[in-house]
């Protein structure tokens, strides 16, 4: 039998406080099929969900057949999202790569669009993952009362209300203060390496480089020619044998 969800107190986060800022370009866009125009924004729409999930999309981890189902209206965005969620993709770069309070972190990002409240949340999820496995956390997730509320059935998960009125710099992004892998597998991995080039290299504009028939080109080997120099030796004429060096006649 599954064990109850343990209760955590959820703290007074940005994300739980209304906001009236000013809207600007930092302001999340919020992709959702209902206000769907053209093929090009059910396209972004997408994207956007793959960069929230995966943060980036190769061509082998795009899941075409959910794709066909979500353009076609068989499947309700939550459901796209639980597809990605539960692809071959998301499960060896996060869940096989991280401890269970690490990838519960990633998940709570990912799916509520926020940080994990305290250690204690982080522990209740955790004891989901023990007793109904990864595909359990990924469904109590999207079913719980606050996705649904924020995110609802049409609407991609995105960070919720990353801006901070008080302060100069917001908060950061999830992919960037969330590495994929913890320490522990960076270590195993072998990264990050420090590598030093025995030679210093310099990059050179095209516009700079020398062309062939470039009267520079011989500066070069100008400067690398050392003749030997011809003295001519210095002879006194006190010590000149005329005898000698005459010859006979």
């Amino acid at each position: 039998m599954a064990l109850p969800l343990l209760n955590y107190a959820p703290k007074s986060q940005n994300v739980r406080v209304e906001g009236y800022e000013v809207g600007s370009e930092e302001k999340p866009v919020v992709f959702t099929t209902e206000n769907i125009l053209s093929s090009s924004d059910m396209d972004n729409l997408i994207e956007a969900a793959y960069r929230q999930i995966f943060f980036h999309a190769f061509k082998w981890d795009r899941e075409k057949v959910l794709e066909s189902q979500l353009r076609n209206g068989q499947i309700t965005v939550r459901d796209f999202v639980r597809g990605l969620l539960l692809s071959n993709t998301f499960r060896n770069s996060f869940y096989e790569k991280n401890s269970n309070y690490r990838f519960v972190e990633h998940c709570v990002q990912k799916i509520l669009g926020r940080d994990v409240y305290s250690e204690r949340e982080k522990i209740a999820w955790s004891i989901v993952v023990a007793t109904k496995g990864y595909q359990g956390l990924i469904d109590d997730l999207l079913n719980s009362d606050e996705y649904l509320n924020n995110f609802g059935y049409d609407t991609v998960p995105y960070q919720r209300r990353r801006n901070l009125p008080g302060r100069e710099a917001g908060e950061l992004p999830f992919n960037i203060k969330s590495p994929r892998y913890d320490a522990y597998h960076r270590r195993q991995l072998g990264f990050p390496q420090i590598v030093w080039q025995n030679e210093v290299r310099r990059f050179i504009p095209q516009e700079k480089k020398l062309t062939a028939g470039n009267p520079m080109n011989f500066l070069g080997m100008a400067r690398s020619i050392n003749p030997a120099a011809n003295t001519i030796p210095k002879v006194s004429a006190q010590n000149i044998n005329i005898e000698a060096s005459v010859p006979r006649r």
